[in-house]
């Protein structure tokens, strides 16, 4: 946070929604106190509050103005802003740990060895770096259920491209700015497709559409391209053989 004193701040947006920022930029703290801030807003169920959504360092929340005054909702916030240190609460509880298998490299994720070369590392070594980072989901944003997930060490905090890749996978794990986004749908990217996975992140039939959820943490551990598709052949549940634990 580039000034302590002035966060965490609530904002009007427009005439049905309010915005608490933890901080104008990402980092461990602000992402924390935006996650279990939303997750308490949820729990309170306050009346006319309709949605609320957590983007990597805030929290929006949209109301109904038939129902709760914007005087009277951001006095509640107030209030709940005061109660705690958001930025060392804790997180939610019944988040997972998900370990999905990724393969790196080669046809199937070209832009690796280009990576490597700007994070200051051999492919070899991007791999280990990159498979065996423990990421948490940061927030969904973009397309329905689609990660940011980080932090990554330092010498990845590589730039955007300047062009567009015109297309990547489903599945496409692509990294730029110390951050993975695991792609949920076709779409062209600025980031760098560094790896390839099987996993559905919305699944739009199911009774939870989106299959990871903010505070949630992923080991994408590398495998082969043969072992990435027997994983896929033998998962009902189209995962690409990922699974996962429950945190404590």
């Amino acid at each position: 946070m580039k000034n302590a004193q002035s966060f965490p701040r609530l904002l009007s947006m427009g005439l049905t929604g309010l915005l608490v920022s933890f901080s104008d930029t990402l980092s461990e703290p602000a992402n924390r106190a935006a996650i279990a801030f939303r997750a308490r807003l949820d729990r309170e169920s306050w009346p006319g509050l309709e949605e609320t959504s957590a983007t990597l360092a805030s929290v929006f929340m949209r109301f109904d103005p038939r129902h709760v005054s914007p005087a009277a909702l951001s006095e509640q916030v107030n209030g709940l802003l005061a109660e705690t240190d958001w930025y060392k609460a804790a997180l939610p509880e019944g988040r997972k740990l998900w370990r999905i298998p990724t393969v790196y490299g080669g046809p199937q994720a070209p832009q690796l060895d280009e990576a490597a070369a700007l994070a200051g590392v051999a492919p070899d070594v991007a791999i280990e770096q990159l498979s065996s980072a423990r990421v948490r989901v940061l927030t969904l944003g973009y397309a329905p259920g689609q990660p940011y997930l980080g932090t990554l060490p330092e010498n990845w905090n590589l730039p955007r491209q300047t062009a567009l890749t015109p297309t990547v996978p489903p599945g496409a794990l692509v990294v730029a700015v110390r951050q993975f986004v695991m792609f949920a749908s076709q779409a062209p990217t600025g980031w760098r497709h560094v790896g390839q996975t099987g996993f559905r992140c919305f699944v739009p039939e199911a009774d939870t559409p989106f299959t990871l959820r903010a505070g949630d943490e992923v080991i994408f551990p590398a495998v082969s391209p043969e072992e990435f598709a027997n994983r896929a052949a033998q998962d009902p549940a189209g995962l690409g053989g990922a699974s996962f634990e429950v945190l404590p």
